[in-house]
């Protein structure tokens, strides 16, 4: 695959034998209309409802059709959050949507949301990428991957364009570590061990916060986000995180007992450091999730915004709990 094919329009590829069915209309009305409807040797993967000036407002699924009251309107049933590919955009951007929402299939729009086609992944395989439609769905999401790598290794430029809007997440944290340890100027000045002990603080934070993140990108592929899977992946994170954040503040402890030999500094930098990791561990389960459910693409933006998040947390924490006990 080229990369000036990657360039190409999606429209290219978009079939225009999909059902649109008005709003207002109720469920045994969208059946009766949909079985009187002959497709062309396509399948129907998803219902799309439009209003009156014919624009995208819903989407509906086949199983919610179905299992729908006959007399419910198609506005009480449908998905009114409906992600659409531009008009104008190209095969490269269409394989991202795909890849990351991991949909059958996405409506094509034009800029006042008006249906001009629907790409379907297996139709989009097999013109595109020349792949069976024997494959399965997570092989077909794979390889769109594959080819997006491939495209975009092919050019720097979009590379650019794709990962450093994440990298300004990086500075931003930075900059706002910055402010708050600025804030605390006079307690790193009186007390000169808070200061040697910073680096550490971060250190240890962005590492306790890298594992758990990686724990739940791993666990994110397998399972579906609830409030209950949310719920006991916390609790089992924090059964883990105690021993972690005790067993940290205590080696802390002994290290700066040794440095500074004074018992209070080094309880309560320890205590500081134990409480950070216990938070790092929780913004390492946290951001991600929320990250899946917004839909973001976790291997591009989970590792940023968490590390700005846990950085900023544990600089709080640290300078704040340190500043007021020494």
């Amino acid at each position: 695959m080229q990369a000036e094919h990657m360039q190409r329009p999606v429209h290219e590829f978009a079939r225009h034998d999909f059902v649109q069915l008005p709003q207002t209309m109720r469920v045994s009305e969208a059946l009766d209309f949909i079985r009187d409807y002959r497709s062309p040797g396509q399948s129907l993967i998803y219902f799309y409802v439009v209003d009156d000036a014919s624009r995208l407002v819903g989407v509906l699924q086949t199983r919610a059709l179905l299992t729908a009251q006959p007399d419910e309107s198609l506005t009480e049933v449908m998905i009114r959050q409906v992600i659409a590919i531009p008009e104008n955009a190209t095969v490269l951007e269409a394989c991202e949507f795909f890849v990351l929402h991991k949909f059958l299939a996405f409506p094509i729009v034009d800029r006042e949301r008006r249906l001009k086609g629907v790409v379907d992944i297996n139709l989009f395989n097999e013109e595109v990428f020349g792949i069976s439609k024997t494959e399965t769905g997570d092989d077909l999401f794979q390889a769109i991957g594959f080819h997006i790598a491939q495209a975009r290794s092919a050019s720097p430029l979009q590379v650019f364009r794709f990962r450093f809007p994440w990298l300004l997440v990086t500075i931003a944290g930075g900059t706002v570590c910055a402010f708050v340890a600025q804030a605390h100027e006079k307690t790193l000045q009186q007390v000169l061990v808070v200061a040697f002990f910073l680096t550490l603080a971060l250190a240890l934070g962005e590492s306790v916060a890298v594992q758990s993140l990686a724990l739940v990108l791993e666990t994110l592929r397998l399972h579906r986000v609830t409030p209950v899977w949310f719920f006991n992946t916390c609790k089992r994170e924090a059964v883990t995180a105690l021993p972690l954040a005790v067993s940290s503040g205590v080696v802390v402890f002994i290290v700066v007992l040794i440095l500074d030999h004074a018992l209070w500094p080094a309880a309560v930098i320890s205590m500081s450091l134990a409480v950070g990791v216990g938070a790092a561990c929780v913004l390492g389960i946290g951001i991600p999730t929320l990250l899946h459910v917004a839909k973001l693409d976790l291997t591009i933006a989970a590792g940023p915004i968490t590390l700005a998040a846990t950085d900023i947390a544990m600089l709080l924490l640290y300078l704040g709990i340190t500043g007021a006990l020494l």
